[in-house]
């Protein structure tokens, strides 16, 4: 760590921002004199990790004073690189360092872990990026310059477009869908592994034509996820407000670590918004593959990021152990239990999921490779049908049911949007989302979520089908997906 007292400038304007703004103060904001001091003198982590926290399955990590992870406490309102090390056990899936990215702001203590999305591998042909083969972000690791253009406004370079305007979530200032988690301190959580933020396990894979050398990979997910943990801990204040957040990959990871998260974390208010990352109810000792279309998917990919076997140890460390031993109500036959669990567990948290009934990339990665029907389908438009007609069946099957079944998910699932794919309701802008029939955007639903005074969660599914195809091409959108 670096420390030292600069962008005294930022005094004047945040200080003014702070006077027109005090009547909006939530818990967690600061006020005008202390956030001035912030300015002058930035404060020390308030909750670093305890010796209880240092033990037991997926432990976290004390601050190792030796090692310089590149980051200026005093910096703020600017993204910078934190650096991990190899002390932590967090790397890359090729072997390469890990990193994570985080912009502090000086007048709130809130903060938001947003997981990166991006595919996820399972063998050689994923993991290697094999062409016509959906696969994962970053399998070479992750850049120094990796999100310089998250404010798109703020555009440095073309080389990191894939994190451009990423998501208002945590695109401060959004030049038209300002949400306030974009205002509050921001912790960029990169994906280089591969297995949505729980593996823990290395894998070799074979080249099934044998003409290339087999590929080691680190499903390291999870203790990834613990070293950027131990890391706020040890160097920022305790958060009032926290949301874990993401889209894809990114929000199943969110979905499937807030327990341990939320845990350590300790927050007074915690938030769960898991954009297009459902973990659809599909018991793993079912064959029943037409009434749980994600089971196989599921039982693939736990036999090659994890260690588990149903029916082993309790003892043994894996993911799925871990998981069931910190939150009861989690059932490791049944990994859509988590909902319910988590409900139980954090009664008082507001946890939200949304995702596009016609999203055609999540279903993609859900059922293509693992239902013959579609994948040897070779008419392109006939095989989205069948992905669509099986992602509708799960949302209204095998998730909905468990949600209405706790006081507090709320979830929100709109019909289309004609952008990467109909994937991810949150990314680069917050339009198109509308359910028309309820009288509903989607801003009142994130707005519903992360909201600590409480009140009813919002729940609601579109039923037209029709509508969302008119009048829903944007020539941005357009723009942005060519640049991608």
């Amino acid at each position: 760590m670096i420390k030292t007292h600069r962008h005294i400038p930022l005094v004047a304007a945040t200080c003014l921002s702070l006077l027109a703004g005090s009547a909006q103060a939530e818990p967690g904001d600061y006020g005008f004199w202390a956030t001035l001091g912030n300015l002058i003198n930035p404060r020390d982590a308030n909750a670093p990790v305890t010796p209880a926290q240092t033990e037991g399955m997926y432990p976290l990590s004390v601050d190792d004073p030796s090692f310089n992870d590149g980051f200026d406490p005093a910096d703020y309102d600017n993204w910078q690189k934190v650096d991990v090390p190899a002390s932590t056990g967090a790397m890359c899936g090729n072997g390469s360092p890990y990193k994570f990215f985080v912009y502090r702001v000086p007048d709130t203590s809130n903060t938001i872990f947003y997981f990166e999305g991006g595919g996820a591998c399972w063998d050689y042909e994923s993991c290697s990026g094999q062409a016509g083969i959906r696969g994962a972000r970053n399998p070479n690791g992750i850049p120094d310059d990796y999100v310089q253009n998250i404010n798109l406004l703020d555009f440095q370079n073309s080389a990191n477009l894939a994190t451009a305007a990423v998501s208002p979530l945590i695109y401060t200032h959004h030049p038209y869908n300002q949400f306030k988690t974009g205002e509050w301190n921001l912790v960029y959580v990169p994906y280089c592994t591969g297995d949505i933020y729980v593996g823990d396990k290395t894998e070799i894979y074979a080249d099934p034509s044998g003409q290339n050398p087999d590929l080691v990979w680190h499903h390291n997910g999870l203790r990834n996820v613990q070293a950027v943990t131990s890391w706020v801990k040890n160097n920022l204040q305790q958060p009032k407000q926290m949301v874990a957040a993401g889209c894809s990959a990114g929000s199943i990871g969110a979905l499937l670590n807030y327990s341990k998260l939320r845990g350590d974390m300790n927050v007074d208010y915690g938030y769960l918004i898991d954009d297009s990352g459902p973990l659809y109810r599909a018991p793993l000792d079912s064959s029943d593959d037409a009434a749980y279309p994600s089971a196989p998917l599921h039982n693939e990919v736990l036999s090659s990021w994890t260690t588990f076997i149903p029916g082993g140890s309790d003892a043994e460390e894996n993911p799925i152990n871990m998981l069931a031993s910190i939150t009861p109500g989690f059932h490791k036959n049944e990994l859509a239990s988590i909902y319910a669990a988590l409900s139980g567990k954090f009664p008082g948290d507001r946890l939200g999921i949304t995702h596009f009934l016609a999203d055609g990339n999540f279903s993609s990665y859900s059922y293509e490779r693992f239902h013959e029907d579609i994948y040897n389908d070779p008419d392109a438009s006939s095989r989205l049908n069948k992905l669509r007609q099986k992602w509708q069946h799960d949302t209204h099957n095998n998730l909905i049911p468990l949600l209405e079944q706790t006081s507090n998910w709320g979830y929100y699932f709109p019909t289309y949007r004609d952008f990467n794919e109909s994937h991810c309701t949150t990314i680069l802008d917050l339009e198109y989302g509308e359910i028309a029939e309820h009288g509903l955007v989607l801003k009142d639903f994130l707005d519903n979520i992360v909201n600590y005074q409480g009140g009813a969660m919002i729940r609601a599914h579109e039923s037209d089908q029709v509508s969302d195809y008119e009048n829903n091409h944007n020539w941005f959108y357009d723009l942005v997906g060519g640049l991608l």
